[in-house]
């Protein structure tokens, strides 16, 4: 059984929003779709069937023309018969010289999480934008052009998990065998990379994954997936907030969680003035003085008192709570999560919002998990109809419970999934992969630490994994100077592989 605290972090991604406004002017959208010619005769029953045919619709941003495809493919089992219609959209820059535009394939994580929270968030050409006064007002949010689009320097393609968003397996019976499980999942994105790339001619482009939380899991396991099943070698791979190594993200029995933890609490105590210096000085006494004492015999006496001290000190818990943990925050627990009437959210522990359980009588829902992200499902519903001319009764199913609790993360059942030794094999067979990865400062529930343990451990190709810091939580790009930065973190990360190659 996983802990309840892993649970939640196994569900890592949400936020943001609702409140759908007319686009600005700018857009100059055209929702009219054009039918596109290429589909199958395949007879689909059940909400499989309620899927519309692709719309294809041509925008404009910031001066850029661009064709936005929301559509599905149709994946197939062995013996040719099909097994599900996967969701997705995809934005290419008009014009463009194909064989030499990046593109990137993007996908969120859970497992059991849409790919909203990318497009809309941080990547795609419209955004969803919380209000200044309060970043937890996902009612008063607007949609609107993404000024920090990546579609200036990539190609984009938003796949949702089969069983999320508007994906539907054929056979609900079958699809936790077909598709609910880590080797499962990589299979199936893999081949759905593989035909939207057959599907547009786009065999010579350079290839990246965009993965967010269980995304980093899973873009590990498709980059894999995709050099071993289906001939795709890739160019590379950002990973935002990346859960990689599933025992680092428990505290419970774990020290070195705990320690790859404490940086992330110390920011926060510091915010907003936490600095990448800062960052590395609390990450080095977490991994030294801090490891030291709690993995070893508890400090008792004079010698304990100083100690947690000392973690009140620089984590600004209360030294009765750090006394009674016994130096090791118990994250999720009201005590460490809930101060003077607020409710801290694991996803940024900088956020708050009114604590509906204050007196600590009933379980407090997360603010981002259970709060204002839920309306992001709404939003892209709107935006899929009204501007991409999507539509379908479907309901977008933005986070599937079902799908996480299904979830094999092994052959054998529930284990934890342990990363580094399948990327260090891609390192090494692919001398020309490289991976970025993004974390927020205040991220509880995928630490910054575990990121920088992951590279420390790395035995191949620790060079061409680089690794970058932003104001924020898990979902930084809901923060528009972060999101601001991202891109243009990323743009010149690929632009230095072009320069390269």
């Amino acid at each position: 059984m996983m802990s309840r605290r892993a649970l939640l972090l196994a569900l890592s991604l949400l936020s943001l929003v609702s409140a759908l406004p007319a686009m600005a002017d700018d857009a100059a959208k055209t929702p009219t779709p054009k039918t596109d010619a290429a589909k199958t005769t395949d007879n689909f029953t059940g909400e499989a069937a309620l899927l519309p045919t692709d719309s294809v619709t041509k925008h404009h941003l910031n001066g850029i023309a661009y064709t936005a495809h929301a559509g599905t493919l149709t994946l197939r089992g062995p013996d040719g018969k099909p097994t599900a219609r996967m969701f997705y959209v995809a934005y290419t820059k008009d014009g463009a010289a194909d064989a030499k535009r990046p593109v990137s394939y993007f996908f969120n994580g859970g497992p059991g999480a849409a790919t909203a929270y990318l497009n809309l968030g941080a990547a795609g050409p419209v955004a969803l934008t919380m209000p200044t006064k309060d970043a937890t007002d996902g009612t008063h949010a607007t949609l609107g052009d993404n000024p920090d689009s990546w579609l200036p320097f990539t190609d984009m393609v938003f796949f949702d998990a089969v069983g999320t968003g508007y994906s539907r397996p054929l056979d609900t019976a079958k699809a936790g065998d077909q598709f609910y499980g880590v080797k499962q999942d990589a299979s199936t994105f893999a081949k759905a990379i593989q035909l939207w790339t057959a599907k547009n001619s786009r065999q010579a482009s350079p290839h990246y994954l965009v993965g967010e939380s269980y995304g980093g899991i899973r873009s590990i396991q498709v980059a894999n997936a995709l050099q071993m099943e289906q001939g795709i070698l890739l160019n590379g791979v950002v990973m935002l907030s990346p859960a990689i190594e599933m025992p680092l993200l428990d505290t419970d029995e774990n020290p070195l969680s705990a320690a790859l933890m404490i940086p992330s609490l110390i920011a926060a105590h510091e915010s907003p003035n936490v600095t990448p210096q800062s960052a590395d000085a609390a990450y080095e006494w977490a991994m030294g003085t801090y490891l030291s004492k709690v993995a070893g015999k508890l400090p008792s006496g004079d010698e304990g008192k100083a100690f947690y001290a000392e973690i009140s000190r620089r984590t600004g818990l209360p030294e009765d709570v750090v006394t009674r943990q016994h130096g090791v925050p118990a994250i999720g627990s009201h005590d460490v999560m809930s101060r003077d009437g607020k409710l801290h959210g694991l996803y940024d522990y900088t956020q708050t919002i009114a604590d509906p359980s204050a007196d600590g009588l009933d379980e407090s829902p997360d603010p981002t998990l259970f709060g204002f992200g839920r309306a992001y499902g709404n939003a892209f519903s709107g935006y899929a109809a009204n501007d991409l001319g999507f539509q379908t009764p479907l309901t977008y199913d933005l986070l599937s419970f079902k799908v996480n609790s299904s979830w094999k993360w092994s052959e054998g059942g529930p284990a934890p999934v342990h990363q580094i030794p399948v990327l260090n094999r891609l390192l090494a067979l692919d001398p020309g992969l490289r991976v970025f990865v993004a974390n927020g400062y205040y991220d509880l529930a995928c630490p910054f630490g575990t990121a920088r343990w992951m590279k420390d451990h790395l035995t191949v190709g620790a060079d061409r994994v680089s690794l970058h810091l932003y104001q924020g939580g898990h979902m930084l790009y809901t923060r528009p100077a972060s999101r601001h930065a991202l891109s243009l973190d990323v743009a010149s990360w690929m632009q230095q592989d072009a320069i390269q190659h």
